[in-house]
C-alpha cells in the first residue's frame, strides 16, 4: 500500500468529519457565537484572557500534541498499519475530537472551570474530589516524567570521548540552546502582541526569530551541562510558567511552537507526496502479538493520536479561559484534535516506510524513526536530509517542554480547586497560586528523585481513564439541559472497558512476575498496590455518574 494514498485518504476524512460531524455537534449542543465567554466576562489579565483564535489554537494544539501523536503510532505499529490507522481515524473523529470539543464547551458554559467542577455540579462533590485527587496525582507523574525527560534531553556531557558520544552531546546541546533562546523570545512576543495586537506582523517576526533560535542552537550548542543542572533549571522555569500571566509566556510559547508542528506536517505531506513510500510494515499481524493482545493494548498505546484524557484537562483548564468567542470552540477543540490525528498518520507512514522499518529493526526510538523517516521523504524535494532530521528531532524534544509547563499550570489550578470551600484560613493559603505551584513542583521533584519509572507503566491506562469521567460529566450535563448526549455513551463505555482491562492485565502480569521471583516489590509490587485503589475509585465515579445520568433521564 502506498503511504501517500493512506495519508491523502485520512486527510480527506478529517476534513469531511470537521465540516459535517463537527457542525452536527455544534447544532446538537447549541453552540452560540453571540454568547459571552468566561475569558471576556472574567478577564483578569492572568488566567482569564480573551485571545485571538489563532493564538488559542496554537496554545491548545501545542499543549495536547507534544510527542504523543508521534510516539503512540510508532510504538503500536507491531500490530500492523491497518489497526493503527483505523484507531487514529475512527478514534480521532468519534472519540478524541468529541471529548476535546465537549470538555472545552462544558468548561466555557461553567465559567471556565475544569471538568472537576462540572462533575461536582452535575454528579456530586464526592466524585469531584475523587476525580481531582486522581487527576492531580496523574499530573504529578507527568511533571516528574517530563522534567526528567527534558533534563535528560538537554544534558550534554559525553560519557566517553568517542565521535558518536560527542555527536550525541552536541545534538543535546543544540536542543538546549534553542529551547533556552526560545523562552525570552516567547516573552518578547507576548509583550509585543499585548502592546500593539498586530498578530500578522508579530507572527512573521516571531516565526523568523524562532528559526533564528534553531539556527543558534545548531551553531552554538550548550555543551558540558549535566542533567542535575537542567533539572533545577527546568523546575525553576515551570514554576514561573505556572504563575505568570498566561499571555506573557504560556500563550506565546505554545503559539510560536505550534508553527514548528505546522511546518513539520506541511513538509511531511509534501515529502510523502514526492517520495510516495510503500508501506513495508505488515497490514495486520494478529490479535495477539509478542504476548500483547490488540485489545486493550492498541487503544492504550495510541492515546494523543486518537483520544487522550489529558486533553480534557487542557481544554477545560487553560484553553477555555482564553477563548474569546464560543463559536471558535469547534475549530480549537474538534479541529485541533483532527490536526493532531493528521500528525499521527504521518508518524504511521514514517514507521511503515522502508526507512522506518530499517530504523525500527535497528532498535531506534520513536523520535529517531520519525525524524529520519520524514527527513528521507523531504530529501526527495531537495532539503538536506541530515539538517532536516536534526531540526525535526529538535522540535520533537521541544514539545515535551511545552506539555510540561501546561501540565504544571493545570496541576496548580486543580490543587487550588481542591481547597475551594474549605475554611478561609486553609483556602487562603493552599488556594494561593504560588503555594499551590510550589507544592506541585515539590511533590513532582520528590517523585523524580524517588524513581517515577517504577510506576510509569501505569500512566497510559491512567491517562485514558481520565476520559471516562470527562465523557460522563458532559453526558449528565447535556441531559440536564435537554441536549443530546448519545455521542458520549459508546466512547465512554469503550474507554472504560479498555482502561479496566489494561489495569487488570497489568495487575495479573505483575502478580505472576512476583510469584515467579522475576519481579521486585518496589516496581511490580508498588504497581499492584496502586492499581487496586485506582480501579475502585474509577468504579465509584462511574457508578455515581451513571446513577446521576439515570436520574436525569427519569
Amino acid at each position: 500500500m502506498n503511504g501517500f494514498a493512506i495519508l491523502l485518504v485520512s486527510l480527506v476524512l478529517f476534513v469531511v468529519a470537521y465540516a459535517t460531524y463537527g457542525a452536527w455537534l455544534c447544532k446538537k449542543w447549541g453552540v452560540d457565537p453571540t454568547r459571552k465567554t468566561p475569558a471576556v466576562e472574567k478577564n483578569d489579565g492572568g488566567d482569564y484572557v480573551p485571545t485571538s483564535t489563532a493564538v488559542v489554537l496554537g496554545h491548545h494544539f501545542a499543549s495536547i500534541a507534544g510527542a504523543g501523536p508521534i510516539t503512540g503510532p510508532i510504538n503500536a505499529a507491531f500490530f500492523g498499519w491497518i489497526p493503527v490507522l483505523l484507531w487514529i481515524v475512527i478514534g480521532g473523529i468519534f472519540f478524541g475530537g468529541v471529548q476535546d470539543f465537549s470538555a472545552l464547551f462544558a468548561s466555557i458554559r461553567h465559567d471556565g472551570k475544569t471538568i472537576g467542577e462540572v462533575i461536582e455540579q452535575h454528579i456530586g462533590h464526592k466524585c469531584k474530589m475523587i476525580f481531582n485527587v486522581f487527576v492531580y496525582l496523574v499530573l504529578l507523574l507527568v511533571v516528574a516524567a517530563f522534567t526528567d525527560i527534558v533534563a535528560g534531553t538537554f544534558a550534554s556531557v559525553p560519557k566517553a570521548e568517542t565521535e558518536q558520544a560527542l555527536a550525541s552531546a552536541r545534538s543535546a546541546g543544540s536542543v538546549a540552546m534553542a529551547s533556552m533562546c526560545f523562552i525570552p523570545l516567547a516573552v518578547a512576543f507576548g509583550i509585543l502582541q499585548r502592546k500593539n495586537n498586530n498578530l500578522v506582523v508579530n507572527t512573521i517576526v516571531g516565526v523568523a526569530l524562532l528559526c533564528g533560535t534553531i539556527y543558534l542552537g545548531i551553531r552554538f550548542p550548550l555543551m558540558n551541562v549535566g542533567k542535575n543542572v537542567w533539572l533545577a533549571v527546568t523546575f525553576a522555569y515551570i514554576f514561573v510558567a505556572s504563575v505568570a500571566p498566561v499571555w506573557i509566556l504560556l500563550q506565546p510559547r505554545d503559539y510560536l511552537n505550534s508553527f514548528l508542528l505546522y511546518a513539520i506536517i506541511i513538509l511531511s505531506v509534501v515529502g510523502i507526496g514526492a517520495a510516495r513510500p510503500d508501506m513495508t510494515l505488515p497490514a495486520f499481524t494478529g490479535f495477539v502479538v509478542k504476548g500483547q493482545p490488540l485489545f486493550p493494548v492498541l487503544f492504550i498505546t495510541i492515546a494523543c493520536g486518537a483520544i487522550s484524557g489529558f486533553h480534557s484537562l487542557i481544554a477545560s483548564g487553560t484553553t477555555s479561559k482564553q477563548l474569546r468567542n464560543e463559536g471558535d470552540a469547534k475549530l480549537v477543540g474538534y479541529g485541533g484534535m483532527l490536526i493532531e490525528c493528521a500528525l499521527a498518520v504521518i508518524a504511521l507512514v514514517a514507521v511503515g516506510s522502508v526507512r522506518g522499518q530499517e530504523l525500527a529493526g535497528a532498535g531506534s526510538g520513536p523520535a529517531a524513526i520519525f525524524a529520519n523517516g520524514i527527513a528521507s521523504f523531504v530529501a526527495v524535494i531537495g532539503l538536506p536530509e541530515a539538517t532536516s532530521a536534526t531540526v525535526i528531532a529538535l522540535a520533537y524534544s521541544a514539545f515535551c517542554l511545552t506539555s510540561l509547563d501546561t501540565a504544571t499550570r493545570l496541576g496548580r489550578m486543580i490543587f487550588q480547586e481542591m481547597f475551594e470551600g474549605f475554611a478561609p484560613s486553609v483556602s487562603k493559603v493552599l488556594g494561593n497560586k504560588y503555594v499551590a505551584t510550589a507544592i506541585t513542583i515539590g511533590l513532582s521533584a520528590a517523585l523524580t528523585g524517588a524513581g517515577y519509572q517504577n510506576i510509569w507503566p501505569l500512566f497510559g491506562a491512567a491517562n485514558q481513564l481520565v476520559a471516562v469521567p470527562a465523557f460522563l460529566a458532559c453526558a449528565v450535563w447535556f441531559k440536564h439541559i435537554g441536549r443530546s448526549n448519545r455521542m458520549f455513551l459508546f466512547p465512554m463505555f469503550f474507554m472504560l472497558a479498555a482502561t479496566m482491562s489494561s489495569l487488570a492485565l497489568s495487575f495479573y502480569g505483575n502478580v505472576m512476575k512476583l510469584m515467579a521471583g522475576t519481579g521486585v516489590l518496589v516496581k511490580e509490587g508498588l504497581q499492584c498496590v496502586i492499581i487496586v485503589p485506582v480501579v475502585v475509585l474509577a468504579l465509584i465515579i462511574t457508578f455515581d455518574g451513571l446513577k446521576a445520568l439515570k436520574a436525569k433521564e427519569a
